[in-house]
Formats: C-alpha cells, structure tokens, sequence
C-alpha cells in the first residue's frame, strides 16, 4: 500500500534519518536525539512500519571481507518480452542469491542485476551455468566494478 509523504511529518523525517544511520539505535536514544519522550517515538515508529515507510532492517556487510567482493552490474536483454516471460525471468532472479539487485530498466536493455562473486571465475561459471539455462536470456552486457565510490545504503531525506 502507497501512502503519499504528506502524512509525515518533521519528526518522522528525523526519525526515518536517524534509523537509516543507525537502525541499531535504542528506542529511548532515538527520543532523546527527536526530543520527545519514548512513548510516542514508540508510536510514530509502529506507524511508520505499518504504513511501509520503513520496510525492513538490515545490516550492511563487508562484501570483500565476506569473499563476495567481485562486483559485476550485467544488462540483460530477453529474447522476447511479454507479460509471462517477464514475470517467469523475475521469479528466477529472485531465487538466485549472487543476484543482490534487479532493476526493470528502459533503454536498449530489458533488466540491470547487481552480482555478487568471488571471482571472475566464478562469474563465468554462474554466466554459463545460471543465468545461461534462464530459457527467455537473449543477451548479457557485464560490467566489472573496479572500485566503489559512493554506496550510503540509503535516501535522501
């Protein structure tokens, strides 16, 4: 459900900030950085979730640290589109964990996928052996991420 950002107002906007920085952070900090009381940064924060502008929370990895530091951003184009091959190509990607984003792009290419992977090894073998069997695949463009400039994980509020 959409709910237009009309119905929020400074504080929820500092609330949704402050987590974004640190969602970590305890109810009764949060109220002293608001200057309200914990009771009802308690009640804007389950109002918030409910109305989904907050969808989750999660904590953000070393990828490098992590072995999964090979970037690669792979432009895909299917062999042809409609409304079933779409939905069919989406479904895959989501059970593919190396695939961390999709994005359904205009342009010349049909999808943008953010891939996570060890190697170029194994990006050629999860090319071929993954992505590869996806019958509707007609053309893949990798990009190789030879450093990260700016990445905040977040909006700008």
């Amino acid at each position: 459900m959409e709910t237009s950002r009309s119905s929020i107002d400074a504080i929820d906007l500092q609330i949704l900030r402050i987590l974004q920085a640190n969602a970590r952070i305890t109810n009764k900090e949060l109220a002293a950085k608001v200057h309200l009381s914990p009771s009802p940064v308690y009640e804007r924060l389950r109002r918030l979730e409910s109305e989904g502008y907050i969808r989750r929370y999660s904590a953000v990895l070393d990828a490098e640290k992590l072995g999964q530091g090979f970037v690669v951003l792979c432009s895909v184009k299917l062999s042809r589109m409609n409304t079933d091959i779409a939905k069919d190509f989406t479904s895959r990607i989501q059970d593919i964990p190396e695939v961390t984003e999709c994005y359904n792009i205009s342009g010349e290419w049909d999808y943008l996928l953010k891939i996570h992977a060890p190697d170029m090894k194994y990006y050629n073998h999860f090319l071929i052996n993954v992505l590869g069997k996806i019958d509707s695949l007609g053309a893949v463009q990798s990009s190789f991420v030879m450093s990260e400039v700016k990445n905040n994980h977040g909006l700008c509020l």
